[in-house]
């Protein structure tokens, strides 16, 4: 059996983008990859738009806001960090691996009717899956 690699999951506040990110890889490269997400300052709570976004596709997510802190004695092969608002302070992994950034506007700053804010939700659930998940196989070549 190969070992999986680790990989971090880099968000300010790990209630959106983060986990949306940690299900899919853990769903779709599990058997290669062991995803975790955390933030910087941790909001507290997963949004519910984003375990909601996930199981619509059929990935079951309950997930906890954490803290970068946890996880600063885990080594992992690639830190990616994923906010991309430029009123937001994206977070600096200082701890070792490759680190990449792959950015994607926030989720949970959508307005409008609850139908508008969850097309959002899909939007950019589905483009982590396209670019992360498409970023850690194009490793494995």
């Amino acid at each position: 059996m190969t070992t999986r690699k680790k990989v971090l999951v880099l968000c300010t506040g790990n209630s959106c983008r983060s986990h949306l990110a940690e299900a899919l890889i853990n769903t779709r490269l599990g058997d290669r990859w062991q995803a975790m997400s955390a933030g910087t300052a941790p909001a507290g709570y997963v949004h519910p738009f984003a375990i909601r976004t996930l199981a619509e596709i059929g990935i079951p997510h309950e997930g906890r806001s954490k803290s970068a802190e946890e996880f600063r004695e885990v080594t992992f092969d690639v830190v990616i960090t994923v906010c991309d608002d430029a009123a937001e302070n994206c977070p600096v992994w200082l701890g070792p691996g490759r680190r990449v950034h792959i950015g994607f506007p926030d989720p949970a700053k959508a307005t409008g009717t609850e139908d508008e804010q969850m097309a959002v939700f899909r939007e950019v659930r589905d483009a982590i899956d396209e670019k992360v998940v498409g970023y850690l196989r194009s490793l494995e070549v």
